[in-house]
């Protein structure tokens, strides 16, 4: 009972030693909040993407392969994984599927799209009219709009087309802001 007694007592000591060592004493620790407060506040910054930031990275994917139900540059991409994965990089919250994007962002007219817009087709059945491509606009040079997107077509994989190129303006459905 002794020996327990005299244990009991060291570790207890021990304990509020070690306390003691680690407490700041209330006038430092008031001193520290008042400088803390003089301290310039600063201000949460936005942080925009530039368009140009987000298509050359884009660009670094060209020629990378076309894999269905796929967002991943190591094993390929589908054309909603190409544009998911590119926002995705710089934090955006966007669709992993192309018909999804028909609700996201805000909706332009063809007209009024700028680059880094994110563009909507119809799928490849020219008899169904709802959402089943998507791409991001390039450039666009005076009434050509070029966008870069991973197709499934004889290109196969990421790559750079016109909206003037096969078939696309006819399959087009509409344009949505990200940015």
């Amino acid at each position: 009972m002794k020996k327990t007694f005299i244990l009991f007592s060291i570790l207890l000591c021990s304990m509020f030693a070690v306390k003691s060592q680690t407490t700041v004493p209330l006038q430092y620790r008031e001193l520290v909040d008042q400088l803390i407060k003089q301290l310039p506040k600063e201000q949460e910054e936005k942080v925009v993407t530039s368009p140009n930031r987000l298509l050359e990275f884009a660009k670094s994917m060209i020629g990378i392969r076309y894999r269905y139900a796929s967002s991943s540059p190591k094993k390929g991409f589908d054309c909603s994984g190409f544009v998911n994965y590119v926002f995705s990089n710089f934090g955006f919250k966007v669709p992993r599927s192309s018909r999804e994007f028909a609700s996201s962002g805000e909706p332009r007219k063809l007209e009024d799209a700028k680059i880094g817009d994110v563009i909507l087709f119809t799928g490849t059945n020219s008899k169904s009219r709802s959402i089943g491509h998507v791409g991001i606009i390039y450039s666009i040079d005076g009434e050509e709009i070029k966008f870069i997107h991973s197709s499934s077509g004889n290109k196969r994989g990421v790559t750079i087309s016109s909206l003037d190129d096969g078939f696309y303006r006819k399959r087009f459905m509409k344009v949505v802001s990200i940015l």
